[in-house]
């Protein structure tokens, strides 16, 4: 069996790989090059989940990055266990197929996942991935969950911590006090290394993030609303022919991101290097493309005006009520799962979002049907952004009564996706110094809020989740075996039956 590693290149596009980026640039040219028609919606968890069982989100679940439990009746996002993906994954089903039918044989095959996402309790041999501990007394600590659990001290033995504060939030992206920019990246790719080394796995799934930070932070172009609106109301779930083979007009890179692609491209060059010299085969993806944006959708705030969404107060400060609320919103970048408690409701929740600005597209049973996404998980209605707009959480209608949480990093417990996280509050004169005190506060056994991100929506700049008009906004996919690829873009799909025939 031939060995392959899939490198997962977050939110990497045609339109970005040139002049920054001559390494990758060499791979594609050498190689062969898709555009992958992107998943609905395009965001980490269902784009992945696709790829891994071939099957849209109507078979394996996974409607987005989280969704309304309907049982609990809470919104759960980024949860990790393996088991809410549903179908057989391609590891399993490639150990199936190379099995030895002899008795008493070992199992020839073997899969390492470095952190792309519901990397627990799954069938993978060798699996890390970002993991906190919670101690009984309300701290938290930042670290890692591997498997086997043996890896977990030999790799931060050899590589050190893994430097979390990097993984998301403010800090990511940023340079750390030693200077180096992306010191996530670069310890996902030298764990990756560090497994290849130790057991030689023959499929390695390596997760890269550093261009989503600040692609989202800045927009990827310069200033300019990314493209004209949607032909048709599904164009968001269609390949469609772009005419003549045309890609679209070339818009100049951000200044803001030359620096973030000429770094995730070293890192990347060193990959390949580094596979290409143990023979084994590479290829190179991404999940997403992410567009400019200049216009954030409030969709909780215009329900709770329409008196149907629910908060309570809790010590002085405003939360949703997602189990009392009529009609409430699960924000996930440029798609919303909007759920109707009071079904009787749907034809004025459609009148509402029709007149809403930064809609474009609702889906209904019909066309949640068409889209792939008729799920237990999914909304009633799904909208749809236009592709210059984007939706949030937000449901509170003065700041002063805004969660706590609101306020901090806290990917947990805000009711939907929250890309302020990505910022420092401008109106802080003096971060850095609230920081340290947050942490001396911290060291020293008080309890603390890390209130720094701001509740400033504007502040975004980029965002995905629908389908980018223009094919080089596109996710990617290029591999160094040409056999592998038919003319055209592949569906979302199709990666697995592509990644099982490139190791088969």
């Amino acid at each position: 069996m031939k060995r392959l590693a899939v490198i997962n290149v977050v939110g990497l596009t045609e339109a970005l790989i040139g002049e920054h980026t001559p390494r990758m640039a060499a791979f594609r040219q050498r190689g062969k090059f898709a555009h992958i028609a992107p998943a609905f919606p395009a965001v980490t968890c269902t784009a992945q989940s696709n790829y891994l069982t071939g099957k849209p989100p109507s078979s394996h679940g996974i409607v987005g990055n989280g969704w309304f439990n309907r049982e609990l009746s809470e919104v759960h996002f980024w949860k990790q266990s393996n088991h809410v993906v549903h179908g057989e994954k391609i590891w399993d089903a490639l150990r199936a197929a190379t099995r030895d039918p002899a008795p008493q044989t070992s199992d020839p095959f073997a899969t390492a996942n470095c952190f792309w996402w519901f990397n627990m309790y799954s069938s993978v041999d060798y699996a890390i991935t970002p993991r906190p501990m919670y101690p009984a007394d309300g701290r938290k600590f930042f670290d890692i969950y591997s498997w086997p659990y043996s890896i977990r001290e030999e790799i931060k033995k050899d590589l050190g911590e893994f430097p979390f504060f990097g993984f998301w939030g403010p800090a990511a992206g940023i340079d750390s006090p030693q200077g180096k920019s992306d010191c996530v990246s670069r310890w996902i790719a030298d764990a990756a290394k560090w497994i290849e080394k130790k057991f030689s796995p023959t499929l390695n799934l390596i997760y890269l993030p550093h261009l989503d930070y600040n692609l989202q932070r800045h927009g990827p172009f310069c200033a300019g609303r990314a493209g004209s609106p949607l032909p048709a109301a599904l164009a968001n779930h269609r390949i469609e022919p772009h005419p003549d083979g045309a890609h679209g007009v070339t818009r100049p890179t951000n200044p803001k991101i030359h620096r973030d692609l000429r770094e995730i491209d070293a890192i990347v060059g060193d990959l390949i290097d580094f596979y290409s010299a143990r023979g084994v085969q590479i290829v190179l993806l991404s999940e997403y493309g992410i567009t400019n944006v200049d216009t954030p959708v409030h969709l909780n705030r215009i329900f709770r005006e329409q008196g149907w969404l629910t908060v309570k107060e809790e010590l002085g400060r405003e939360i949703l009520d997602a189990g009392a609320s009529k009609v409430f919103a699960v924000a996930d970048h440029q798609i919303a799962h909007i759920y109707l408690n009071d079904a009787a409701l749907e034809k004025s929740v459609r009148d509402v979002l029709k007149k809403t600005s930064g809609v474009e597209t609702i889906l209904g049973a019909e066309e949640k049907t068409i889209a792939g996404i008729d799920h237990a998980r999914a909304g009633d209605l799904i909208a749809v952004a236009a592709e210059h707009a984007w939706f949030t959480y937000c449901y509170w209608l003065d700041d002063a009564r805004a969660p706590d949480f609101a306020r901090t990093v806290d990917i947990h417990r805000k009711p939907g996706y929250d890309p302020v996280e990505l910022f420092l509050d401008p109106k802080i004169k003096f971060p850095k110094l609230k920081i340290a005190r947050r942490l001396l506060q911290k060291k020293l056994g008080f309890r603390m809020l890390m209130d720094v991100i701001p509740l400033d929506a504007t502040l975004v700049k980029g965002s995905h989740g629908r389908r980018p008009t223009d094919k080089k906004d596109w996710p990617v996919f290029i591999t160094d075996q040409p056999g592998l690829l038919n003319p055209g873009p592949i569906d979302s799909t199709d990666v697995f039956e592509i990644l099982r025939r490139a190791l088969i």
